[in-house]
């Protein structure tokens, strides 16, 4: 079975695991550029990652309790989209809709 077989015959786990980990990436990124930079920033890579991340950010802190700092937001965002990308394997695996290993030889 050749490299490419594997990612085109399982493009719809790769796609939506590619998809979440970039937002898990811009995610600490909008954490640590939040730190140097102030929320209304025009620095064009802190817009991005606000731009990429918002469809998480804002239900997350919505029902985040208020006594939780504003700054921790995309962290704990950070961790429900690990849990989405762990639930997401575990169904599909169920399923036998993931790549499995392949015995050597």
């Amino acid at each position: 079975m050749g490299s490419q077989d594997i990612w085109w015959s399982y493009w719809y786990f790769h796609l939506p695991n590619y998809f979440l980990s970039l937002v898990f990436y811009c995610l600490f990124g909008r954490f640590i550029l939040g730190f140097f930079l102030p929320p209304d920033s025009t620095n064009y890579i802190y817009r991005s990652f606000r731009w990429l991340t918002e469809w998480i950010y804002r239900p997350v802190a919505f029902i985040t309790p208020s006594a939780l700092p504003g700054v921790l937001i995309a962290p704990v965002a950070a961790f429900w989209v690990v849990a989405i990308r762990v639930v997401l394997f575990m169904v599909l695996y169920q399923f036998g809709l993931t790549p499995r290993p392949q015995p050597a030889g």
